[in-house]
């Protein structure tokens, strides 16, 4: 009901644009971070035809539009380097004076429960190290602002929200992925972080794709416009990118962190496809050319009783993960956090969330802010070669070799041509950085999978500590 509230909240609040002289959209409030040193897009409804002027504190200089037939109006200012606090004035026939603004970087967060699960954790649920993460949020310049969870049938502009100052009072209520990207991100960079978390728990990623996108895809079914609006229709195609996106695209970011997939185990085969439509759609909505894109597998977990509904797929978050890594080399300037190491078999939101964050901190480091080094990347599946009854695995990505912490590798299944897979022996290659696999069962190789199984618990890693992502060599059914 509180959903709902904010709706015809701000369903009232459009239909008085007429009879108020200037609303700025509900983006920008108090508190809020800006992207720094770029020109960020200010915008909101005043009466037609009139002046609005926007004057940040951090230059001598105004920025004038004019609210045209629609009401709206939108400027493009000027940001400074890392800094704060300022103020940002708007006026038109009134004044509105936004306070405590910083200039730094500015992230958005989105996907279902895995990003939305707060700092504090869920109840019953909880999020490791949270309690001293959220002890020492103050002084630390990281400011986040939820997005209230909303699905609607048309896209909305306003949502009810207000940015908020991280401290042991508050950073509890921040997306825990998010708060440890942020926090892992202010401790390289220096510079105050912010947060937009717009994720939805339970949702598919069709619910987050731009109109646009869903109809390149005969497959899916968008719903018709109209002023419906639930917190219960989050799997409906376009209607959390109607209710929780639409309203922030635009505001200035400088790349964006993703956590989904759960919900899309039924769909495994269409996932690819359409999570690459929704990154180009939304990058086209934002209009600031191929952003930073990373993005997290999903953790394993057992879905053995979800495999009732996809007898086709005995091990369905494989396949999922599988289609995830795909991703990362079909989206332009993407990059993806391998989470095959904290999984929980009885959990699906794994409780280990500083690995998710600091995992997408990494990519962001190197791929983003250009600091080399370190292994930001996991060692990734290239190429199989046979060699007599051995098959030779290739990886690409390598910073510094591979390992398994000197433990057996027991992950590793070979098949020939029968097409029937069976544990196999094998062991890392120390000079040629490769995995040589195995058995006596099988003569002639064919393909080799590695941990490919609904939930498993990771054990060759690049020597950076980043594990190694399950795959296969093989296509069959």
């Amino acid at each position: 009901m509180r959903y709902l509230l904010i709706y015809f909240l701000a369903l009232i609040r459009i239909g008085n644009v007429f009879s108020q002289d200037l609303i700025v959209a509900d983006i920008f409030t108090d508190n809020m971070v800006l992207q720094q040193e770029t020109k960020v897009p200010v915008w909101g409804t005043a009466q037609p035809g009139s002046k609005v002027v926007v004057t940040p504190s951090w230059e001598r200089k105004s920025y004038t539009a004019m609210a045209g037939n629609d009401s709206r109006w939108r400027v493009s200012v000027g940001t400074p380097p890392a800094g704060g606090p300022f103020t940002l004035e708007i006026s038109g026939r009134r004044k509105i004076v936004l306070r405590n603004v910083y200039s730094g970087e500015v992230w958005l967060a989105s996907g279902q429960s895995n990003m939305s699960m707060p700092l504090k954790g869920y109840f019953c649920q909880p999020v490791t190290d949270s309690r001293e993460a959220i002890l020492s949020s103050g002084n630390r310049h990281i400011h986040f602002i939820n997005i209230p969870p909303m699905a609607a049938y048309r896209p909305l502009e306003n949502f009810g929200a207000t940015w908020t100052v991280a401290s042991p009072a508050t950073a509890a209520d921040c997306s825990a992925v998010g708060w440890f990207f942020a926090s892992f991100l202010q401790n390289q960079l220096h510079v105050p972080v912010g947060i937009i978390n717009s994720s939805y728990g339970g949702s598919n990623v069709e619910a987050w794709m731009t109109a646009e996108s869903c109809q390149a895809d005969t497959a899916i079914v968008v719903p018709p416009e109209g002023n419906e609006t639930s917190e219960w229709i989050n799997n409906v195609p376009t209607v959390l990118f109607n209710g929780m996106i639409n309203p922030v695209a635009g505001y200035g970011i400088r790349g964006m962190i993703w956590y989904q997939g759960e919900s899309n185990v039924f769909d495994v085969t269409r996932y690819a496809p359409r999570f690459s439509a929704l990154v180009k759609g939304w990058r086209k909505i934002w209009d600031q050319g191929d952003f930073p894109f990373y993005y997290a597998q999903i953790a394993p977990y057992n879905y053995q009783e979800w495999n009732f509904f996809t007898p086709e797929f005995p091990e369905i978050s494989a396949y999922v993960r599988e289609a995830q890594l795909s991703c990362a080399s079909e989206i332009p300037n993407a990059g993806m956090a391998v989470l095959l190491d904290i999984g929980d078999p009885h959990q699906i939101h794994p409780p280990r969330k500083k690995e998710a964050g600091e995992r997408l901190g990494l990519l962001a480091l190197s791929k983003t802010y250009g600091i080399k080094g370190f292994e930001a990347e996991s060692p990734q599946y290239d190429r199989m070669e046979v060699d007599g009854n051995k098959a030779v695995i290739h990886f690409k990505n390598q910073f510094n070799g591979l390992t398994g912490y000197g433990k057996r590798l027991d992950l590793f299944e070979i098949a020939g041509e029968n097409k029937v897979f069976v544990k196999a022996q094998a062991y890392i290659d120390g000079e040629k950085g490769t995995v040589v696999v195995s058995s006596t069962l099988v003569e002639k190789p064919v393909a080799v999978r590695y941990a490919f199984k609904n939930y498993v618990q990771a054990e060759l890693f690049g020597t950076g500590g980043l594990p190694v992502s399950s795959f296969r060599t093989d296509k069959w059914k």
